[in-house]
């Protein structure tokens, strides 16, 4: 039995199989625009739908974002489109799964481990799990 309230949880490798596999899936990144800047994104190449930048939490007071829903709905119209939600270590992209099944989306999934991973002993990520470092393709503009 599960206590997720939403379609799924999917590791990076599983998130980048999904996206070669079904055409129509959408990669939402929430992290912040600090994040994107600095940290770098996903770089999902010649794949039919380009990764969305839609922030869960706005730097720097870190609200939530009060047009989340609104900027999903604008670039997934239809409701049984895979939604992959992405973060720095996958609890911001749970919550916004979660959010987008209750508005009746039926496959929304959370990216574990996020695009930077756990931490390791010193409280650094990107070495021990991750998009990064699960070698996918990503870029730092």
């Amino acid at each position: 039995m599960t206590d997720l309230t939403y379609a799924g949880d999917l590791t990076p490798q599983q998130t980048w199989e999904m996206l070669k596999n079904e055409q129509d899936a959408v990669l939402i990144d929430v992290r912040t625009d600090a994040e994107f800047a600095y940290v770098g994104e996903p770089e999902l190449g010649d794949m039919n739908n380009p990764a969305q930048k839609i922030c869960w939490k706005i730097f720097p007071d870190m609200n939530r974002n009060p047009h989340f829903e609104d900027a999903v709905r604008d670039v997934v119209s239809k409701q049984e489109t895979p939604i992959l939600s992405l973060c720095r270590s996958g609890i911001r992209s749970a919550a916004a799964a979660a959010t987008m099944t209750a508005l009746e989306y039926q496959r929304c999934y959370n990216i574990t481990e996020g695009f930077e991973g756990d931490k390791d002993s010193n409280d650094h990520r990107g070495s021990i799990n991750g998009w990064k470092v699960r070698g996918l393709p990503w870029v730092q503009k």
